[in-house]
């Protein structure tokens, strides 16, 4: 239990940076400069592209390092950065990449009319954005951000190669302590999927409310 609690404040952690990151992204995606979008890109290719078990070896172990050089640079002692700070650092940079594609095709999804309104009343790009652009793109984008929810939930048990103690490290300790790795590993697999199930039906309802006073699509079900 003291697994998942970790693993749920990494994913939640993670989820809610890599969020921020995305929303940035994307608006830099869209609105920034050549040099912006540039940036942007080259980021969100390259995290897209490596595997991310590569990516939490090389952010955690280079990145703690790169982070402790500078600090010794600027004359600064080494800072000891715990094992679930780095956790949701590393995965909240893998999960900025992919929010910053969701949440560009959200906005690209929202119909021009609405944003072309904001402007002819003269609205500051802030408030457009605050008044506008964020709130109409929430319904096109909860799908997507719902599947970087649980890829983030799942993408914890990647941590336990460096040691940390997340839901998968804590289970294998203890099915190595009892040589019962069926029953162990069982439990975690049921565990994860009481997770993800919970998590859909709470997604499926923000989805349903967002999506209040939308036209319905054929099949979609709703």
């Amino acid at each position: 239990m003291r697994g998942l609690v970790n693993s749920l404040i990494i994913a939640a952690g993670a989820f809610g940076i890599g969020l921020l990151i995305g929303i940035a992204g994307a608006f830099g995606k869209l609105y920034g400069g050549p040099v912006t979008r540039d940036l942007l890109e080259v980021y969100t290719t390259l995290v897209r592209a490596v595997p991310e078990l590569v990516l939490i070896l090389l952010l955690y172990y280079a990145g703690t390092d790169l982070i402790n050089r500078l600090m010794d640079m600027l004359g600064y002692p080494p800072v000891d950065i715990s094992g679930l700070a780095a956790g949701i650092g590393v995965l909240a940079i893998v999960q900025g990449a992919y929010s910053t594609e969701v949440l560009r095709g959200a906005i690209l999804a929202i119909p021009q009319g609405q944003i072309e309104a904001g402007r002819a009343y003269g609205m500051s790009p802030w408030t457009l954005m605050r008044r506008i652009t964020l709130p109409a793109m929430v319904p096109f984008a909860i799908p997507g951000l719902a599947n970087l929810w649980l890829i983030a939930t799942k993408d914890t048990a990647l941590l336990a190669i460096v040691g940390f103690s997340e839901l998968t490290q804590a289970t294998r300790q203890a099915a190595g302590a009892t040589k019962a790795y069926f029953t162990f590993f069982l439990a975690a697999g049921g565990i994860y999927l009481v997770v993800t199930l919970l998590s859909q039906v709470i997604l499926a309802r923000a989805e349903r409310r967002t999506r209040r006073g939308m036209p319905s699509f054929a099949g979609s079900g709703r």
